[in-house]
């Protein structure tokens, strides 16, 4: 018998690489073009932040609006109350 696939984990692979929270995270506050992303990011490759954006689209998190800014999706805007735990956890223990 094959057992479903533990939500926990499902996420935490998601969500595991550097760079996706903060993708994240910035979209939120309203659509970004990829230059204020990479501005935004220090630290991370052209290279990188194209292979994450379109990993992200893949996986329906972000699109890619007509004005070619990038957004998040419903399913994104999900994970606002991952990022928000995630910033009371940094602000009282980090």
């Amino acid at each position: 018998m094959k057992t479903a696939p533990c939500p926990v984990q499902q996420t935490a692979t998601l969500l595991s690489d550097t760079w996706t929270m903060l993708l994240v995270r910035d979209m939120l506050e309203g659509p970004k073009r990829f230059c204020e992303l990479e501005r935004s990011l220090s630290g991370i490759s052209t290279r990188t932040l194209t292979l994450k954006l379109k990993n992200l689209e893949s996986e329906h998190l972000i699109k890619k609006r007509k004005d070619g800014s990038y957004s998040v999706t419903e399913k994104g805007r999900g994970l606002k109350m991952v990022e928000s735990a995630m910033r009371r956890y940094g602000e009282k223990y980090l």
